[in-house]
């Protein structure tokens, strides 16, 4: 069984307040190894990089360029791609080693024999999960994922394809379940930005707002089967938990550090949102 949170923006943060942080933690936060999503940069992640530091969480971002991605074409050329039965590796070595690298160099910011924390942002979570299962990950103690989509899709709802091509089904087959225990925690936090809709001809509904819906709403499908869903925009709140995890919803979390604004448009790293679930690393 796993746990569920949900909550609002505007509702209480259960966090420690930032002038109390140092005061309440008598030994230093474990280091942070943040691990980009799909098509995103290192550099998209410079400011939920400065607010933890704000929270005095040192990090470091696996270096990543978004031409980087391109690398994945190579998949094309093996037949599993075409039948579905994509694997990881090693279509993704260059990832998980960048992975492992951002882990050495975040041995620096240890102190003595701390732990440390991932955070997994949409793909990613998953490609986090992928590393604790083939590489050493005795160093981790939490894995915190922000908007990733963990669960395939359904093999059986038409107009579906899979857009991982096998990954996520690999994913939950042979990588270890989420567990919330004293040594280990997954934690996977949901954004609720955006509902979904299906596409209906006979609708006499029409504009922006509607289009838009009918838009977000076949992202949607093509990742949990459904249209109808509300989600961040881009993945579904929920194909974005997992069993065995502690669970969290938040309402109006926009999905990408791109097309964010911290005000109007917060994403799982804005500030405001952040303030919501640091103390997950900070205990």
């Amino acid at each position: 069984m796993g746990f569920l949170l949900h909550a609002s923006l505007s509702s209480p943060s259960p966090s420690t307040p930032k002038s109390n942080t140092a005061a309440n933690n008598l030994a230093s936060p474990r280091p942070v190894i943040i691990l980009p999503g799909l098509g995103n940069n290192s550099k998209d992640y410079h400011g939920l990089v400065m607010t933890l530091q704000s929270y005095n969480i040192p990090s470091v971002v696996v270096k990543v360029s978004r031409i980087d991605w391109l690398r994945n074409a190579y998949g094309l050329a093996d037949p599993n791609y075409w039948k579905g039965t994509l694997k990881p590796r090693p279509i993704l070595d260059w990832y998980l080693k960048r992975v492992e690298d951002a882990i050495i160099e975040s041995k620096q910011l240890q102190q003595g024999d701390q732990k440390l924390s991932l955070i997994g942002h949409s793909a990613g979570g998953w490609l986090a999960r992928v590393f604790m299962e083939e590489f050493n990950s005795s160093d981790v103690s939490l894995l915190l994922t922000l908007g990733s989509p963990h669960l395939p899709s359904p093999k059986d709802t038409s107009g579906v394809l899979d857009q991982t091509r096998g990954l996520l089904d690999y994913v939950e087959k042979y990588c270890k379940p989420a567990v919330y225990s004293l040594d280990l925690k997954y934690i996977c936090i949901a954004g609720r930005y955006i509902q979904g809709s299906r596409f209906d001809v006979k609708s006499t509904e029409t504009g922006e707002s509607t289009l838009r819906t009918w838009f977000i709403g076949q992202g949607y499908k093509q990742v949990c089967g459904r249209a109808d869903v509300w989600g961040d925009g881009v993945v579904p709140e929920v194909s974005a938990h997992l069993k065995g995890a502690l669970n969290i919803t938040y309402d109006g979390i926009y999905h990408s550090p791109v097309g964010s604004d911290d005000t109007g448009r917060p994403w799982y790293g804005s500030p405001l949102v952040v303030d919501k679930w640091v103390h997950h690393l900070l205990c």
